[in-house]
């Protein structure tokens, strides 16, 4: 019998793997037992006043996450301002987070990413020394190829066997593709993770379901879960974004999906945002939160220092009343 797929058009393709994808999929998870679906919260990196990194609140995050029920923690990215960090600064950061997630429930996934391969592997060999559960990888922002993606990919599972989350975005300007993709992943099962972040996002996510559970074990979005009510409709595993000041919405909100509750699901998200749509309107909004909520304990980023007028502070604490009977820390 012919494949049904050669007489589909690629839309009515999509359609069709849309209607099949609400089905949940196999659980893809970490060599020891701790899954890689769900919510997972990529930290915030907190400094002190003198603009040092503050280690302890890093740290702080850690037990909040866990108090929280989300499913894995992950630092640094760029919502961590990853690229202001030193080397020495991600590298004791590692330890500092390996240390305080000993003994809890969230999955650990450290960012190895770099400039070029060399620079990956001076993170990744520290971090393997750590066993976290996982590790995710921005592409070099050096590459010019897909091939040299694949290199860089391919010294990072000469490191590791663990699982690796493949980012398909915040390197150069060069798409990977859903066959680049699934390429890498059959021949580097590790990278059978990927965080989507690459346009058209949701048409991505379809296509690679289409390649589950094997090469493809697991499909997170991004982008602040501005998408995620749809794409977990949709059928992915998650969201690996960041957000930790809210990371008891977001682990409500996959609760909710996993439970079959898409009407409560519906209801939350539109509260979460009304916080998430703040962003774009009053600057330095999440490290108020962030504050507010005693995970930090200033509102200074590499990137300057904010303040907030009154008018400002009402309109948050306004939308943040939403949240309030949802928060679980």
């Amino acid at each position: 019998m012919p494949d049904p797929r050669l007489t589909l058009t690629r839309r009515e393709w999509l359609t069709t793997l849309a209607a099949t994808a609400i089905y949940p999929p196999l659980t893809a998870r970490a060599a020891d037992g701790k899954p890689m679906r769900g919510a997972f919260m990529i930290l915030s990196t907190p400094y002190d006043v003198s603009g040092a990194v503050d280690y302890e609140g890093l740290a702080r995050q850690v037990v909040f996450c866990d108090q929280c029920g989300i499913e894995g923690l992950v630092w640094p990215q760029n919502s961590s301002e990853q690229r202001h960090l030193s080397q020495a600064e991600r590298l004791r950061g590692f330890e500092v987070l390996a240390n305080a997630n000993q003994g809890r429930a969230p999955a650990l996934v450290l960012g190895v990413q770099a400039d070029d391969t060399a620079g990956m592997l001076a993170y990744a060999k520290q971090a393997e020394a750590l066993s976290p559960d996982a590790m995710v990888a921005i592409p070099p922002t050096t590459a010019t190829s897909l091939e040299q993606f694949r290199n860089y990919y391919a010294a990072l599972c000469g490191v590791t066997e663990r699982p690796v989350f493949v980012q398909t975005s915040g390197g150069p300007d060069i798409e990977l593709t859903i066959d680049f993709l699934v390429a890498l992943a059959r021949e580097f099962p590790q990278c059978g993770y990927v965080k989507e972040e690459y346009p058209p996002v949701q048409e991505r996510m379809l296509e690679l379901a289409a390649h589950r559970p094997n090469p493809i074990r697991s499909i997170l979005g991004a982008n602040f879960g501005r998408g995620w009510a749809y794409e977990m409709r949709l059928g992915t595993d998650g969201v690996m974004t960041g957000g930790v000041m809210y990371a008891d919405i977001y682990a409500g909100l996959w609760d909710l999906h996993e439970q079959g509750r898409p009407d409560e699901v519906r209801d939350l998200y539109a509260k979460l945002l009304l916080m998430l749509n703040l962003d774009d309107l009053i600057p330095g909004v999440r490290l108020y939160v962030l504050r507010k909520r005693g995970l930090f304990k200033t509102v200074l980023s590499r990137g300057g220092e904010y303040s907030f007028t009154q008018l400002q502070i009402d309109e948050i604490e306004h939308r943040f009343a939403a949240l309030a009977p949802h928060l679980r820390a």
